[in-house]
């Protein structure tokens, strides 16, 4: 070290204040990259973490702004629900409703010639039943019935509509018309859940 520092001391004024500056230089730099630098990078840090939080705060607000009509719209799903919901009947009233159904096709002049309930089909929450019907009188009498069901509180549809075997007595003439009418009732917890258990049974079998 002392042979460097004679060496520097022995050379000429300008380069001695030269190897001088340049030394100075670097000290400084070191001080700065020793000093700044970690500044630098927690700087960084914090302004991300300002920018974060301001994000967050611009979400958030922007979310507050939408509670109240998320509110609203909340509470007219769950009206629609209920109402829906009230339209199925539960297993207990499914009897009453076919029943009801069979009273409609004998009042509106129809002789019942099938009514033959189907295995039911299972959804979510609700079960469609199905039921075949073939009534027999005149045309009129089977537009009377189908408009008398679609009448009743509980949802009902009529589809698969046909008429066959006709008949002509006089002016009045007779046919067998037939359909499918598909009743709904809603299923309650322990069905849906017994229903989950054999679906996923199912699924996991043809693995």
């Amino acid at each position: 070290m002392n042979e460097f520092l004679n060496q520097i001391l022995d050379r000429p004024k300008g380069q001695k204040i030269g190897i001088l500056s340049a030394v100075v230089i670097l000290l400084l730099a070191a001080y700065y990259s020793a000093l700044h630098d970690p500044r630098d990078t927690e700087i960084v840090k914090l302004t991300e973490s300002v920018e974060a939080a301001r994000t967050d705060k611009a979400v958030k607000q922007q979310k507050a702004a939408h509670l109240p009509k998320l509110r609203t719209e909340l509470k007219e799903l769950e009206i629609r629900l209920k109402e829906a919901v009230a339209q199925l009947p539960n297993k207990k009233e499914v009897a009453e409703l076919l029943r009801s159904i069979s009273s409609k096709a004998q009042e509106s002049g129809l002789q019942i010639v099938v009514f033959r309930p189907r295995a039911e089909n299972y959804q979510d929450f609700y079960a469609e039943i199905p039921v075949d019907i073939t009534v027999k009188g005149n045309f009129q009498n089977a537009v009377n019935f189908f408009d008398d069901v679609g009448r009743l509180n509980r949802l009902i549809n009529i589809d698969n509509i046909g008429f066959k075997n006709p008949t002509i007595a006089g002016d009045r003439v007779t046919v067998e018309t037939t359909s499918v009418a598909t009743a709904f009732r809603f299923l309650e917890e322990a069905e849906r859940k017994k229903i989950a258990e054999q679906k996923a049974k199912a699924a996991k079998d043809k693995k």
